[in-house]
């Protein structure tokens, strides 16, 4: 969409939307709201959807379309513009959207002739649709070029959002909350039932939530700036409905199918497939940890304990086409995703939860903060950070950051695994630090690679009968110091029941 065209419609959207919305009294936040939810039963959403948006597959869903100026190009000042979301297919719970007015906010209720529908999908649109509710938003910005509104930013589905900067396209996601993720019990998803935009303030747009489930209530406070990368400050306020252990905080959730760890998983033409390749940590006390990530046979859990983090994020750290060789899914270019706590989050740890796939459809990485003590019921936690979208490298400072990591099959040593890590730079006169939780370590090798490519580091690892071995690696100076990150790995039995 032409950023010309659309502020040329600007008015005539503003008085579309000004005749349909509905009157209301709102706190002047939605904090108030969350906590009186928290003290009320739950009640769960209808679980029916009315016609046309009811029983939808796949490609009926993507036929509706929001209308110009009625659902999609909604002004929210000279440089933002929103679009409004159907419901259907996966998306059934509705979501109720406030936008800004000159004396507060109005509400949209939803009916058929906001959205056109492809007629190939649909044989009768209804005048009404009785109890549907929207499912989300899309945020527009002049995100590439001055007079085009690219997508920013998408809301939709339970608690989940995505966002991209300049040059990206979308892969990853986060969300306001996780419950469950990678217990023993099914996760619990809690939801957004309201949403809140504010009008652009300083280049930037402000957004509210709502945050509901049997388990919980929430309230979301989000500023967004989009850029190079897009940046957003975030405060999540949690309030229990009962005693939770299993909380996940600041939580991302990506995919990974396969990479130079164990490429075998999946049998096509390209080298990588994945929208995140390392889990990167920044701890309290002061260690840079490196965590490539795995399509593991079986659900995998780790826990990275720390005291008051200083960040933790998802990688995308191969950035070329030559890295994936698809230039449909273009991997390449979809972001990285960095959580900086802007307080002091206490003790607890980062999990890291792996699921296995065989396939790329599926988001089965899942990264999270789990603080130590369970939240009680009736209490009230705010959580304060600043989530970016990158595709910058790693915020690493060590003078030998990691390259990347290669493992494969020692062919002539069956039950034998080979592991690979290169390091930036010349690690003249240090010493590999290895250990394994069991196994057996052999073959260790620390040496330059050529045309100054950096330092490789490599060794062998045989198992035995173990199913699972975790692996620790940093390169130290002379007086013991870590002069790299901390390298870790999770080796697990391959599907076969090999290395």
């Amino acid at each position: 969409m032409k950023r010309r065209s659309f502020l040329a419609s600007s008015v005539a959207a503003l008085a579309l939307g000004s005749a349909r919305v509905s009157a209301q009294t709102t706190p002047q936040t939605l904090l108030a709201e969350a906590r009186a939810l928290a003290t009320s039963v739950y009640v769960p959403p209808a679980s029916e959807l009315p016609p046309p948006f009811d029983g939808l597959s796949y490609d009926a869903y993507r036929g509706i379309r929001p209308v110009l100026g009625k659902a999609a190009m909604l002004p929210l000042g000279p440089d933002y513009a929103v679009d409004l979301l159907p419901p259907g297919l996966y998306f059934q719970h509705p979501v109720e959207i406030e936008l800004p007015t000159e004396t507060g906010f109005a509400r949209l209720p939803v009916s058929p002739d906001l959205f056109t529908f492809e007629p190939r999908y649909f044989d009768s649109i209804p005048e009404t649709s009785p109890g549907a509710g929207f499912s989300g938003l899309r945020l527009r910005y002049p995100l590439n070029r001055a007079d085009t509104l690219d997508e920013v930013l998408v809301v939709q589905g339970a608690s989940y959002f995505r966002a991209i900067g300049q040059a990206m396209a979308y892969g990853l996601s986060a969300r306001a909350v996780a419950l469950g993720t990678g217990g023993p019990v099914p996760e619990e998803f809690p939801r957004f039932t309201r949403l809140r935009l504010h009008g652009e303030q300083d280049g930037a747009v402000r957004m509210e939530a709502v945050i509901d489930s049997p388990s919980l209530a929430g309230h979301l406070d989000m500023t967004l700036r989009p850029g190079t990368d897009t940046v957003m400050d975030i405060a999540v306020t949690l309030m229990p409905r009962r005693e939770i252990a299993d909380i996940g905080v600041a939580p991302l959730t990506s995919m990974y199918l396969k990479g130079p760890m164990r490429s075998a998983v999946s049998d096509d033409f390209r080298p990588r497939v994945h929208d995140s390749d390392v889990l990167v940590i920044k701890t309290g006390g002061g260690e840079e940890v490196w965590r490539p990530i795995a399509n593991p046979a079986r659900v995998e859990t780790s826990a990275f304990l720390d005291n008051g983090p200083e960040a933790f994020g998802l990688w995308q750290t191969a950035r070329t086409f030559e890295d994936f060789q698809d230039s449909e899914a273009r991997y390449h270019d979809r972001p990285s995703a960095l959580v900086e706590p802007l307080d002091d989050w206490g003790s607890g740890a980062v999990m890291l939860v792996e699921i296995p796939t065989g396939d790329e459809f599926m988001d089965n990485i899942v990264a999270f903060w789990r603080p130590l003590d369970p939240l009680a019921a009736g209490s009230e936690h705010r959580f304060a950070y600043r989530l970016s979208w990158t595709r910058a490298a790693p915020p690493i400072l060590s003078p030998l950051p990691i390259r990347q990591s290669r493992s494969g099959r020692e062919h002539d040593r069956p039950g034998t695994r080979r592991f690979v890590v290169d390091f930036a730079g010349a690690a003249t006169g240090l010493s590999p630090d290895l250990s394994a939780t069991t196994g057996e370590i052999s073959g260790k090798s620390l040496y330059l690679l050529p045309d100054g490519r950096g330092t490789r580091m490599t060794f062998l690892l045989a198992p035995g009968d173990i199913d699972t071995v975790d692996l620790r690696l940093v390169l130290r100076d002379n007086s013991g110091a870590a002069a790299s990150p901390v390298w870790l790995y999770r080796w697990t039995r391959a599907r076969d029941g090999d290395v």
